[in-house]
Formats: C-alpha cells, structure tokens, sequence
C-alpha cells in the first residue's frame, strides 16, 4: 500500500509527516496486553505503509522505550539514514510546582534517553493547574534547551484558547496544540480554530473516531452498558457521546456517515476522520494504535482515497446540529480535564 501525496504536510521547515499520527495512548494499559516483540513488528508496518509519524507521551507506559527500540533496530537493519523518515512527537506532564531549568531539563533528557534521539522533533507540554502560573517558566526553560539544540519544536496539548494566547503573548513560539476533536465534539470550531488560523497554529487531534464508536461495530446495535465497552477509550468517548446527546441521535449520525462511506468504498471511521482532517488549521489525526493486538493499517489508508463534498458535509453538519452544545456544557479545550 502507498499512501498518496496529500497524507504528507509540510509541518516545520524541517519535519514533513504523516497527516494521521500513529497513537500510542493505546500502548499505556487498559486496551489490551502489549506483547513487545509484536509492537516493535507492528510499527515496521505503520512505517512501511507510509504511517510515518508517532504520538506518545513519557506517561504512555512503555510508549517512549519501544521508540527507542524501534529506532535502535531501523538503524541496524535499515542504516541511520532510515532514521531521517519517521517522526516521534512526545509530551511532558509535570505535576504543577514550582519549575527549575535543572528540574526541566532532567525530565528532557530521561525522554532523550528513552527515544534514543539526539534531539526531540516535537515536545508538546501539558499543565493541569492553570492557576499555577508556572508553567510559563516551564515553557521558558524548555525554550532555551530549545535553543541548545534538544527541542526541534515547542508544543501544546489541552490548552484552551485563553491560555495558549497568554503563552504566545509572553513571546514563546508554539507550533501546535493537541486537542479532542471529533463529530461528537467540535468545541475547537468556536475558539481554537479561529485563534489558531491567525496564528498560524497547527492542530493535532485525538477521539476522532471516539475510541472506535465511530464505526460500523456500533451501527444499528444497542446502546452498550458500560462493562460491555473493553477499553478505556471506549468508555471515555461514550461518556463525551452521552454529554453530546441520546443513543437514538448517535445512531442518526451513524447512519448517515454510512451511507455517505458506502458511496466512496469507505468506512465510516474514515468519513468521520475525514471531516476533521478537513477543518481548518488541523494538521493531523492521531488514531490509536492497538500494537500487537489489532491493526487498522489498510483502512486508514482510505482516508485519503476520496473527498468530502458540499452535500457530504451538509449531511453530516445537519445531525451534528441537532446535538447539546458542549461548549456550553464542558468549555473550550482541554476544560473537561480541569474541572
């Protein structure tokens, strides 16, 4: 399989990735047991497909170490100029306190060390507590390792719109922010978007496919009860379907994202992934990778085998407006973790 030119963005001058991102929330526990040899396998295939580019985070279990691996075996299978072709963007979470440089820059280097990468291509920083003010020293001290040579690029996930415009105000370059978006969720369209559009702010999103719900498994069957759901994303995005509106509703949107998937030779998670990938400002979809355990490889490839148009879109926009608004429900991004 070849992924066709429009998968490709020109992200930074210097990384050009694969517009849906390889998701290894999925790696950290509660989607199955992780057989190691079988990731690093797994992740060979993503690669040769043309699933270039990696989403983890140091809290992501093993996410980290198995990137390591995986470079560590391109390298001597394939050489290090192989290495040139795959892009890892990882996150840091402190616990909100007070911020060092020395204190920054250990937790750096522990992700240098576990990725075995000279220099991270992307480190997209998280805060819990926005009244601790700190994480703009957090931000600062990570510029200057930026400076130095062991950051590429600097940023964000969950950050809402108020704040990501204090930390641009304080003068620190932000290339993204990583945030829910979804047909369930567009809370992103009301602020984030437009303010992301002016500042030239590329988005990467996650629960696209709300863990799997957007798909044909759920098409037509009755609401699930929760320990009929096998996985945490499951039960998380079920939670945000249930804010979003009833069961009935969901099913309408289903239904519709079918019906417009069967004229394509689609399936439905690539209509819904499409419709975001279409958004403005959207760089990228992180889809979660189950490694070892199931792969979805061929049909995410789909996603950039056909294009939504007018009527599609309208369609689709027409269910969506008959749902709750969670903006009003939840707040901007990133408020449903902070509430």
């Amino acid at each position: 399989m070849t992924l066709s030119a429009q998968s490709r963005l020109q992200f930074t001058p210097d990384l050009n990735i694969c517009r849906i991102l390889n998701g290894m929330w999925q790696v950290s526990g509660g989607h199955g047991r992780i057989n190691t040899q079988g990731a690093i396998e797994n992740m060979f295939q993503y690669v040769d497909a043309g699933f270039t580019t990696w989403d983890l985070a140091d809290h992501y279990g093993p996410a980290e170490d198995f990137i390591g691996e995986f470079r560590r075996q391109v390298t001597e299978t394939r050489g290090e100029e192989a290495l040139n072709n795959i892009q890892a963007f990882t996150k840091w979470v402190p616990r909100p306190g007070k911020m060092t440089k020395q204190l920054v820059e250990e937790n750096i280097n522990i992700s240098l060390k576990r990725m075995n990468v000279p220099s991270l291509d992307l480190m997209q920083f998280h805060w819990w507590e926005y009244r601790d003010k700190n994480y703009l020293d957090a931000l600062k001290y990570m510029a200057e390792l930026q400076t130095e040579g062991k950051i590429k690029h600097l940023a964000l996930t969950n950050f809402d719109t108020e704040h990501l415009k204090i930390i641009i105000d304080a003068g620190i370059k932000i290339v993204s922010n990583q945030v829910q978006f979804s047909l369930v969720d567009l809370r992103p369209l009301v602020n984030m978007v437009p303010f992301c559009q002016h500042h030239d702010i590329k988005l990467f999103t996650y629960g696209s496919v709300c863990g799997g719900l957007l798909s044909e498994k759920y098409l037509g069957k009755p609401e699930p009860r929760a320990n009929e759901l096998a996985t945490v994303s499951l039960k998380k995005y079920k939670n945000m379907v249930d804010a979003w509106g009833s069961w009935r509703l969901f099913q309408e949107l289903l239904s519709t994202l079918k019906q417009i998937a069967d004229r394509y030779g689609v399936s439905i998670s690539n209509v819904a992934v499409r419709y975001i990938l279409d958004q403005p400002t959207v760089g990228g979809v992180i889809v979660g990778a189950r490694l070892s355990i199931s792969q979805h490889i061929e049909d995410n490839g789909k996603i950039f085998s056909f294009t939504l148009d007018k009527e599609d879109r309208d369609s689709i926009n027409s269910i969506c407006g008959q749902s709750r608004d969670l903006y009003q429900i939840i707040g901007d991004c990133g408020d449903e973790y902070r509430r």
